[in-house]
């Protein structure tokens, strides 16, 4: 049996000025066909899957494509898309023939001219591939779920946990039904359901932690071979944008869709009602000097670089210095330029630097400090799940009992080990400021003494009632308060 497998993701934020482009692929992730390492990333988690089986069953080729990955931002250059695109359609027709096509991709990519990259992609790979070959992908639950994919594709399956510590187990579920697909031990037929909702969906909390345990369930039951909860991305200003139910069944076309809306109505009575208690930034800060043992953790939660936006406010950090709150670590502000200062000024200078508040006028003023280089770092990783994560070169400064970590590459804050890398023990800090929404929590929660969210306001687009979608082409709670009407 020979599988080709490839893999091409990032997560567009429409209303951001992060554009993208080609070098922001080859600044996060790319990996050239049999150049990719042994640690999978998030996207390109089918492959290792891949390898996995090939190496576990005698007779299967495993023919690697190109994997590349670029840190979620604003619209994709259309020029950028089409090559990395391109390069691996090529790779596939050099391939053939194949009996399966086994893909990595997020779901939520929007390109110059491209509202679905996705279902544009998983297109011309079945016009190459043919009607017999089994194609199948993982996606993001933070997708764009659209009728052109589940028309290319035979299997499509969404990581469950947000935050998505599970990716490379939906990789190894994928293949092992894409190969029982293909050996005709089974017959996927994908059903969907519209829920007609848009809304932040995380797993580590109540109600969607039952709900996924709920959905493991109906996994079990004879005939379902897959569900994926298909949260939606509410930054992409696209026609499909929304939650969705997908359910896999072994040919059993009504079952699916019976079950997809059983789930999705299940899933829209859960509107409003699935956050964590947010916090103002004086509420949070007011918490957090109440506190007076262990470690208090600060989500900023609409300055994550991991929805597209810069990661380079100051909304937060601002007030912590205003109120003269010590013994405080900030781990990430995305500065490239600062961090090129303190490259040059070296390990111990003290230098006056100005940083972070650069990228649009929500994201709050730059910061102007006199500044200890305490210590370099380059090409700096933290971890998430199975996976490294880089940082890029890194530098972090201290005054006023306060560190920040400056970093080149924009991304979010997963790990603790993102301070750990720069030689920071973050149990021993009084405060903690990260910039994610959920990601953080599993790796945070085990040292935290409490975990506070923050609203800042900006510079996310968070708001969907306000947020001028000019492409939604459906009613959408909390839009519309009664879509189904």
């Amino acid at each position: 049996m020979r599988i080709f497998t490839a893999s091409l993701a990032t997560e567009t934020n429409t209303f951001s000025p992060m554009y993208t482009d080609v070098h922001s692929f080859y600044q996060s992730f790319y990996a050239a066909p049999g150049q990719h390492p042994a640690t999978p990333t998030l996207c390109s988690a089918p492959l290792i899957a891949c390898r996995e089986y090939a190496q576990a069953h005698a007779g299967t080729e495993i023919i690697e494509g190109s994997c590349a990955w670029a840190e979620p931002g604003g619209l994709l250059n259309r020029q950028s898309y089409e090559l990395l695109r391109d390069e691996i359609l090529l790779q596939l027709r050099e391939a053939m023939p194949v009996q399966a096509v086994v893909l990595g991709l997020h779901g939520a990519m929007v390109a110059q001219g491209y509202d679905d990259c996705e279902g544009d992609l998983l297109q011309r790979v079945r016009a190459i591939a043919g009607p017999e070959v089994i194609i199948g992908a993982t996606l993001d639950p933070h997708s764009h779920l659209t009728p052109e994919r589940l028309q290319a594709a035979n299997l499509l399956i969404a990581f469950k946990e947000f935050p998505h510590l599970d990716f490379m187990q939906c990789a190894r579920e994928l293949v092992q039904l894409a190969v029982a697909a293909e050996q005709r031990q089974i017959t996927p037929c994908m059903s969907s359901f519209d829920c007609r909702m848009i809304d932040v969906l995380p797993t580590s909390h109540e109600p969607m932690k039952s709900f996924i345990a709920k959905v493991r369930q109906v996994e079990q039951q004879p005939g379902v071979l897959s569900v994926s909860v298909i949260h939606g991305f509410m930054a992409g200003d696209v026609p499909d944008m929304g939650s969705r139910l997908l359910v896999i069944t072994d040919n059993q076309p009504q079952l699916g869709q019976q079950l997809a809306r059983q789930l999705g109505l299940e899933l829209f009575s859960f509107r409003g009602k699935t956050l964590p208690e947010f916090h103002s930034i004086d509420a949070a800060l007011d918490l957090a000097q109440q506190c007076s043992e262990g470690t208090t953790v600060l989500a900023d939660v609409w300055d994550n670089p991991g929805g597209g936006v810069a990661g380079d406010g100051t909304l937060i950090l601002q007030q912590i210095i205003a109120r003269g709150l010590t013994g405080v670590a900030v781990g990430t502000i995305w500065d490239p330029m600062a961090v090129k200062l303190c490259f040059a000024a070296g390990e111990g200078a003290v230098i006056t630097l100005r940083f972070g508040g650069k990228s649009c006028a929500t994201a709050g003023a730059p910061i102007d400090k006199e500044v200890k280089v305490v210590r370099l770092k380059a090409n700096a990783q933290q971890q998430f799940a199975d996976s490294n994560v880089p940082m890029g070169d890194c530098a972090l400064i201290a005054f006023d009992d306060i560190e920040v970590i400056l970093n080149s590459n924009r991304c979010q804050s997963f790990d603790p080990s993102l301070f750990q890398a720069l030689g920071i023990a973050p149990q021993q800090c009084r405060l903690l400021l990260v910039k994610s929404t959920n990601h953080f929590y599993q790796g945070f929660a085990p040292l935290a003494a409490q975990i506070l969210y923050v609203d800042a306001g900006a510079p996310y687009p968070s708001d969907p009632k306000r947020n001028g979608y000019r492409k939604l082409c459906r009613p959408l709670w909390p839009i519309t308060e009664l879509p189904f009407d």
